[in-house]
């Protein structure tokens, strides 16, 4: 099948529609918030309020089906408990998959050094310039220079860091925000935004100290709880905390359409690979997937593909694979992927 498996048709009668099956479970003692794919997508990392955070093996599906029903938990390479003093936020993998940052409510960060041949984590730094819950991060990556940046956000003073993951130093803070920054999501070597309970959303410049363009003329009053720029870097998508998503032209710096996927808080956006699709995961407990194909100005084909016992709380793409992960305050993380053809 096709990787992205394009010709999925969204408007087909219930019978007929695309229905995501589970294939593997983690179960833990408290809501799951945080996962990350290893860019390899052979691993993903999974981070718990139970303070446990973990490393699991994406597994080769076709071994796992092999016509059976069942749904199978997976396989736990790394484990550590008590992790951080307090539940882990958000998770995120360097681009080149050596360096895996959690961060926490306990209002730290904490980096690791991954090992691609033992599956190990090493070297560890913990990072204090929060002074609230550490609500997101992202990566920002240069192979040329072999530099990694950490770019990290959340309650407290509404500041953005930026660390250097070498001297383990935030050398920059970007200030702006009046609420705690929800969402951060980076798409080049330089360029970053970040959704906030302020009702903006704010594009960043490295290079540059300052916001380059906000976004906040058509929020209707409503937190920007999640946002994703497709790999293109030309659309935006915006879950918001009344249930809303906002597609923007970024290039045109104009919204395209406001549409609602879901009855309840959106709490994360994500793009296929190829954006040829998006999912979004809400309160409602549901995950949904938007065909993005043709003219994005008319009305949008959303479908639900998943659903969880409790509120659905983060999702995640495999990098090639038409699979998704998504976690939930069901105490769940769970893998989908489309029944075999």
């Amino acid at each position: 099948m096709n990787p992205e498996a394009k010709d999925l048709d969204l408007r087909k009668g219930d019978a007929e529609r695309p229905h995501f099956e589970a294939i593997t479970t983690l179960s833990d003692s408290q809501a799951i918030r945080s996962l990350d794919f290893h860019p390899n997508g052979k691993l993903y990392a999974v981070g718990s309020n139970s303070k446990t955070f973990r490393i699991c093996q994406y597994p080769q599906l076709s071994k796992l089906r092999n016509g059976q029903s069942s749904v199978y938990p997976p396989s736990v390479l790394c484990k550590r408990t008590k992790h951080h003093r307090g539940s882990i936020y958000c998770t995120c993998w360097s681009r080149d998959g050596e360096i895996i940052a959690t961060g926490s409510n306990d209002k730290t960060i904490k980096y690791m050094r991954f090992n691609n041949d033992t599956n190990q984590l090493n070297m560890e730094m913990e990072l204090n310039m929060h002074d609230g819950t550490v609500r997101d991060m992202c990566f920002l990556d240069d192979s040329s220079t072999k530099s990694r940046l950490l770019v990290s956000g959340g309650a407290g003073d509404c500041k953005i860091y930026i660390t250097d993951c070498v001297s383990g130093t935030p050398f920059q803070a970007f200030s702006g925000h009046t609420g705690h920054i929800l969402s951060l999501f980076s798409w080049n070597n330089a360029m970053l935004v970040s959704g906030s309970q302020d009702q903006t959303i704010r594009f960043w410049d490295l290079r540059v100290n300052v916001s380059v363009n906000t976004l906040d003329g058509t929020l209707e009053n409503s937190a920007v709880t999640a946002v994703c720029v497709d790999p293109t870097g030309r659309l935006l998508v915006a879950g918001h905390a009344d249930s809303s998503c906002v597609l923007y032209d970024i290039r045109g710096n104009r919204p395209i359409q406001r549409f609602y996927p879901h009855s309840a808080e959106i709490r994360c956006v994500r793009f296929s690979p190829s954006a040829y699709y998006m999912l979004t995961c809400s309160y409602d407990n549901s995950i949904k997937l938007t065909d993005l194909q043709g003219d994005l100005a008319h009305e949008l084909s959303s479908v639900v593909v998943a659903e969880h016992k409790d509120k659905a709380i983060t999702i995640r793409w495999h990098p090639t694979e038409f699979s998704f992960i998504s976690t939930s305050a069901d105490k769940t993380a769970t893998l989908w992927a489309l029944p075999p053809s």
